[in-house]
């Protein structure tokens, strides 16, 4: 099956790059590219991608005022958009994050990497890299004030599966989940899943987004007592 990516960048030279580095595979293929956050929602309508390659700053409206609208709008069910970032420098990613965008690369990402996060992200996994993800979470969480509410969506979780959502949190794959809980891969993701069900978010992103926002993990990768 063929996974349509849509490219959103201001910079002509950087969506060039990027789909010349998709067309080397034959399972992904580029339906659209966007100068812009209006231009972007306008062809994911009508190009109805899989994946969006998403910049944060454009001209107009910027692509995390675009994520919000196209993940939040019915025009394009299922898409996923995974943010394009220089990470070190780029001060929005942590907003894009909650504004619905399901992972991020850096615009230095390695040819392969790239393709294995769009295959990735289009199979519905969401954390790409775990560390890094972390890092980024970390980094902003910290000018996010608590949400009452948030805890409270959390009652509704089992024990493990609330070990489970802080094991996330902190950065931990499925098979360090598993480990460190002492069950198998299957049964950690299991857990994941449920508590993604549960909880009522998109993706794994969006669950560790929740288990800062209710105080479940705080910055620095420390969970709360």
């Amino acid at each position: 099956m063929t996974t349509k990516v849509l490219l959103a960048d201001d910079q002509a030279l950087v969506r060039a790059g990027f789909r010349s580095l998709l067309a080397r595979s034959k399972d992904i293929t580029v339906v659209g590219e966007a100068q812009d956050g209006d231009e972007a929602v306008r062809l994911a309508a009508s190009t109805r991608p899989d994946v969006i390659l998403m910049d944060i700053r454009m001209p107009g409206t910027d692509g995390i005022t675009a994520t919000r609208r196209i993940v939040a709008g019915q025009a394009v069910p299922g898409c996923r958009v995974i943010i394009l970032t220089t990470f070190d420098s780029d001060e929005h990613v942590f907003a894009a994050l909650r504004a619905g965008a399901s992972g991020f690369l850096t615009k230095e990402v390695e040819p392969a990497e790239l393709r294995r996060a769009v295959a990735a992200v289009a199979a519905g996994d969401a954390l790409l890299s775990p560390g890094v993800t972390r890092r980024v979470v970390e980094q902003f969480a910290h000018r996010q004030d608590l949400s009452p509410g948030a805890g409270q969506r959390l009652a509704g979780l089992t024990s493990r599966e609330l070990e489970a959502v802080e094991l996330v949190a902190l950065g931990l794959s499925n098979n360090e989940i598993a480990e460190r809980l002492v069950i198998s891969p299957l049964t950690a993701k299991t857990h994941i899943t449920r508590a993604i069900a549960k909880l009522n978010v998109r993706d794994r992103v969006q669950l560790v987004i929740l288990a800062y926002e209710s105080g479940l993990v705080r910055p620095g990768g420390r969970a709360s007592s």
